[in-house]
């Protein structure tokens, strides 16, 4: 089981009325809300997984229905976390397993449950003794790798820990930590073999798509060492499958202090330079954006303007949030959330309309 668009419709269909425009449709046919939920932050805590299982259960019932996590997330305990709180909601008969867009990340390297105290041995030894990857294939002292068998064996856990066959959509996490060490020759080679290894993860059922999340590939520019070229991108995708490919998603940061995604035109599609945001429109990919709140700076009153223009919204929070979401291009805003009260206030948004793309460009032109 997986989520499909008829069972995501479904539950937008259940929805109150005034949520109906929280929805929109991903590449994939998916419906997902606006305002989804991530599992970044907190401690490796039993604590913390238990207020992120309330926090989700909270969400879902307010209409959000698109999961975020990565398995280094809290040392694979967010996805743990996320695991959890599924086998429950589909026991007690809360949600339908098709109704929710599950999103991980692989890249990192886990770790398991907590920092071990040498990082380094324990990436020997859970993962170059045991045949996952070459030492060379690491990069950023043997913190991320992309290797096939390494990939593979993310996946494993990553589909382990939710309690799932399939995981909805799967990036590649910061592939820009590789291009930073990297030639771009055998960056764009360690990037055909990730492709291939997801390709036939897709083949198998293990996940559904995939697609690359990032945090300054799409939004530097061109000359600097992290920058990545997201038509090079989409290029690769089509050498490995075709059109085809299951490459459908981008996640990148985006609120209103790191605005280059919608204003930084540093993407060349065919003779045209788009921002990141519309590049990845018309390259036929979907936009989930991350740090709507800046990690909960926007949260407090930084810009106290914005209530002039995002009118209808009680918190600071919740204009952060409301620019994001209504940026022209974009699918989903991603909230961390491990607060049931966070949740309810920044979740009041479903059943706001988003503001009028117009609106949000006049935000640029006033500048």
């Amino acid at each position: 089981m997986r989520a499909t668009p008829e069972g995501t419709l479904r539950y937008a269909q259940t929805q109150p009325e005034s949520r109906r425009t929280n929805y929109r449709q991903t590449v994939d046919g998916l419906w997902v809300s606006s305002v989804g939920l991530g599992t970044y932050l907190g401690q490796p805590d039993d604590a913390t997984d238990a207020a992120y299982q309330s926090a989700i259960s909270c969400a879902v019932a307010m209409g959000c229905n698109i999961i975020d996590c990565a398995i280094n997330y809290r040392f694979q305990r967010s996805e743990r976390a996320v695991g959890a709180w599924l086998k429950q909601a589909l026991a007690e008969g809360s949600v339908r397993r098709d109704e929710v867009v599950l999103a991980t990340k692989g890249g990192f390297v886990p770790f398991d449950g907590v920092q071990p105290p040498d990082p380094r041995k324990w990436t020997y030894q859970n993962m170059i003794a045991t045949g996952l990857a070459h030492p060379n294939e690491f990069c950023a002292n043997y913190q991320h790798c992309i290797a096939p068998a390494y990939l593979d064996q993310m996946i494993a856990w990553s589909r382990r820990n939710l309690g799932v066959e399939t995981i909805d959509i799967y990036y590649l996490h910061n592939p820009e930590t590789q291009r930073i060490s990297l030639s771009h020759d055998t960056f764009r080679a360690r990037m055909l073999d990730a492709f291939e290894t997801l390709e036939e993860a897709v083949e198998k059922g293990y996940i559904a798509s995939y697609g690359t999340a990032t945090w300054t590939a799409y939004r530097c520019v061109p000359d600097t060492p992290d920058y990545v070229s997201m038509t090079e991108i989409v290029g690769l995708a089509m050498e490995v499958a075709g059109p085809d490919h299951h490459l459908r998603y981008v996640q990148l940061p985006y609120n209103l202090f790191m605005t280059e995604a919608f204003a930084l035109e540093n993407q060349q599609v065919g003779e045209a330079f788009l921002s990141a945001i519309d590049a990845a429109g018309e390259l036929g990919l979907t936009v989930m954006v991350s740090a709507p709140l800046m990690q909960g700076r926007l949260a407090n009153p930084l810009m106290p303007q914005l209530a002039e223009v995002l009118t209808g919204l009680d918190t600071d929070a919740q204009r952060a949030i409301q620019f994001a979401r209504s940026s022209p291009g974009v699918t989903t805003a991603l909230v961390g959330m491990k607060d049931a009260d966070h949740v309810r206030e920044n979740l009041a948004l479903a059943d706001v309309p988003p503001t009028e793309g117009e609106t949000i460009r006049g935000l640029y032109s006033a500048r």
